[in-house]
């Protein structure tokens, strides 16, 4: 009896066993899916990044051109108001110079102008000041 008490207990610890197997089977067959998803995943995310890193230099490139070409503009609009504002204050004194030269002429040449301006040419020795009558009641009403 001793020897068949062994052997079933040798069968049940072997179905045991062999179930136990069974799921870890399973359970690594499980594991082996789990492993070739991450690897897949991963593979995809190294592509995506690769690609990621690309544009990112790309625009770099692009971004670096654009500041260059609004240094370049910066310049040439600074200078260009340079010229600008120099040909514009040599324009003004000119204008001045012409309104001054003109206003001078028709001061000059004109009858009226020259009877306004001869007391202050031919200025007298003595200069008189005429005062006005001014009475109290005029500064009241």
């Amino acid at each position: 009896m001793e020897c068949s008490n062994e052997i079933t207990d040798s069968k049940i610890e072997l179905a045991v066993l062999s179930e136990k197997f069974a799921n870890f089977e399973v359970l690594v067959s499980r594991i082996d899916s789990s492993i070739e998803k991450i690897t897949e995943v991963n593979s995809n995310v190294s592509r995506m990044l690769a690609v990621h890193e690309e544009r990112i230099s790309k625009q770099e490139q692009i971004d670096l051109t654009l500041l260059d070409k609004i240094d370049k503009l910066r310049d040439q609009v600074n200078l260009d108001h340079n010229k600008l504002s120099s040909r514009l204050s040599v324009l003004e004194r000119k204008l001045w110079a012409a309104v001054g030269i003109l206003g001078t002429i028709l001061s000059l040449t004109n009858s009226k102008a020259l009877h306004m301006i001869d007391p202050l040419i031919n200025h007298s020795s003595t200069s008189t000041i005429q005062v006005a009558p001014y009475s109290v009641s005029d500064g009241l009403s």
